[in-house]
């Protein structure tokens, strides 16, 4: 299956009977870590997990069904800051929509940075370059 680039985020959710609609919750950490904001339209794609565990050989089924972060630790990244968090922290967002943290840095800067800490939602990253 190919994923695009212009993935914002990945979960795994139940689809549940309301009323005369369906309704698909979005976690708690999705908004607060930027990635969806409430009040925003997004395009939903929805996978089968049965589908998904089905085609896979169970040897090579992940323990986890969340995605793996696209950065690690150490990792030096060339980054553009996108937005500015609550705490006045830059945010940049790399592959499937992935936050990383910059603190200090502003909207529009273009900085490399060394990744310090990494999350399953989100990373965080010290400037070493600024305005490459």
């Amino acid at each position: 299956m190919e994923i695009s680039d212009k993935l914002m985020c990945l979960f795994n959710a139940d689809v549940r009977s309301e009323d005369d609609r369906y309704v698909v919750e979005v976690p708690r950490r999705e908004i607060e870590t930027g990635s969806v904001e409430p009040g925003e339209i997004y395009r939903v794609a929805l996978i089968s997990r049965q589908e998904e565990e089905s085609s896979e050989p169970s040897s090579k089924r992940s323990h986890t069904s969340e995605p793996q972060p696209p950065v690690e630790v150490g990792e030096l990244r060339y980054v553009e800051i996108e937005d500015i968090g609550k705490q006045g922290d830059g945010i940049a967002r790399v592959e499937r929509g992935y936050v990383i943290i910059v603190p200090g840095a502003e909207v529009g800067e273009r900085v490399k940075v060394e990744v310090t800490e990494v999350k399953s939602n989100f990373a965080v990253g010290e400037i070493i370059e600024e305005d490459f």
